[in-house]
């Protein structure tokens, strides 16, 4: 078979699939692209009336799914229906995405950078600059915190920042089941460079750990400090994962949250005929939910060999079958319900709980150390932020609660916006949309297509749909 092994005539669509499903293991110039561990990229706005279509395809190898689907992510594309399939030594995936606005990607240099981004992955140098994304291993030390989460938390640690002179350029902050995980990017407060005096970094540990512990968590408050490239995402949820943020008060979980419909359902079960465990996930849509659940299950080792995904409204339906690393299926009930915690974790952590207080204006040293006092001195508790920093303006958000329980007060709302002078704040209520109705019952998106051929057929746009 010589390299045109890809422009085979054949009339079946099934018998094109399997063709492109199994390449040939002979070593061919067509085949130096996937050799290299690159991607072939296809950016499709012709198939779909409501999405464009971005088809990759390449040699299989361990992770990536979740380097594909991180860098669509990074580009703030909305994924509304995606098709895996990756079995053997080779992965076909494609995503029908769109812009932040619900629009096709037109875009002649953004679509040119998707391909340029996927092509070259494993080479490539990151350059997406956002406070969400991979942060720049040259212009900021990078903190990672881990604790107890507590009202006055994020307050307390931004102000021990303020006082060793350093300034927050940029942050992410998420709490789940009474945890915090933190990523701070700080340069030095005179000169705007990364902090690499040992001694200083030292300091910084231990009067972070100092705040981190309190009175009641001694031994589970971590911090580190580097100068490195990290992928905020991924790292945070790394932390968490391994805070095992997905045990605390588990037991003590009321039979109310449970059986909350804005709670996310997830359900695993043994294909052993297929050799599969197939896992099932249905709950509120919102964007990355894909991204949460593929780098959950990658972290966990475990492999994805065909999903479907799909989002309905504001409810997302997303279909795994996956093995272990070494090729076992989920094999224990302990294991069942460790995946499926890990999971539902990874869903809630990125839940917007609260009042969504946007804050920009003018960045200054010391701004977020007041802005969070202000917050822990009128009784909020911050459950999530983001904090970035464009050119000289500070973009900020902040989603809070009232500490006591009881909902956000529009007079303390007020209260919070004299104070803060000269910052614009909007206020974004995030705790009022409605969920969908759920079905308790086990479900299964295989249902929702005529017959599993002709689904996978029109999924990797080898044929035309029949509607």
């Amino acid at each position: 078979m010589d390299a045109s092994w890809m422009a085979v005539d054949v009339d079946d669509e099934y018998e094109k699939l399997v063709i492109r499903m199994n390449p040939p293991s002979i070593f061919t110039p067509s085949l130096v692209f996937y050799v290299l561990g690159r991607y072939r990229v296809t950016v499709d706005n012709s198939s779909c009336e409501n999405a464009t279509l971005v088809k990759v395809e390449s040699a299989n190898k361990h992770g990536s799914l979740l380097e594909v689907v991180q860098i669509l992510t990074d580009f703030n594309l909305t994924i509304n229906r995606a098709y895996i399939s990756s079995d053997g030594q080779w992965f076909m995936d494609v995503f029908h995405v769109t812009d932040q606005e619900g629009k096709k990607i037109v875009d002649d240099d953004v679509i040119s950078r998707i391909k340029q981004y996927l092509g070259t992955w494993p080479c490539r140098v990151p350059c997406l600059k956002r406070s969400v994304g991979v942060q720049a291993a040259a212009k900021h030390t990078t903190i990672e915190l881990t604790g107890r989460d507590r009202p006055g938390l994020l307050s307390e640690v931004f102000a021990v920042l303020s006082d060793l002179k350093c300034n927050v350029v940029a942050s992410e902050i998420w709490t789940h089941n009474s945890r915090m995980a933190s990523l701070v990017y700080i340069t030095d407060e005179s000169t705007g460079l990364p902090i690499d005096d040992p001694d200083r970094l030292v300091k910084v540990k231990e009067m972070l750990r100092n705040v981190l512990r309190g009175d009641r968590d001694k031994r589970s408050a971590k911090t580190a400090v580097s100068i490195g490239v990290a992928h905020t995402d991924r790292r945070l949820h790394q932390m968490m994962y391994a805070d095992r943020d997905y045990e605390h008060n588990y037991a003590n979980t009321k039979q109310e949250d449970v059986n909350d419909r804005g709670q996310p359902l997830v359900t695993v079960e043994n294909f052993l005929d297929r050799g599969y465990s197939v896992v099932s996930l249905r709950c509120k849509d919102r964007p990355k939910l894909l991204f949460d659940a593929v780098c959950t299950l990658t972290d966990m080792q475990y492999v994805v060999f065909h999903a479907t995904i799909m989002a309905e409204g504001s409810e997302a339906f997303q279909e795994y079958y996956i093995r272990h690393m070494d090729g076992c299926t989920v094999s224990s009930e302990a294991e069942r319900q460790r995946l499926i915690r890990c999971l539902e974790a990874a869903i809630r952590r990125r839940s917007s709980e609260g009042l969504r207080l946007e804050l920009c204006g003018e960045d200054r040293v010391g701004l977020l150390s007041d802005v969070t006092r202000i917050f822990r001195e009128n009784g909020l508790s911050v459950t999530r932020a983001e904090v970035r920093t464009q050119g000289s303006q500070a973009v900020n958000v902040f989603y809070v609660k009232d500490a006591s329980g009881h909902p956000v007060q529009s007079q303390t709302i007020e209260a919070i916006r004299n104070q803060i002078g000269e910052i614009i704040l909007q206020v974004k209520d995030s705790t009022n949309s409605k969920s969908p109705p759920r079905e308790n019952a086990r479900f299964s998106l295989g249902s929702l297509f005529k017959s599993r051929s002709e689904r996978f057929l029109y999924n990797l746009g080898l044929i035309k749909s029949y509607s």
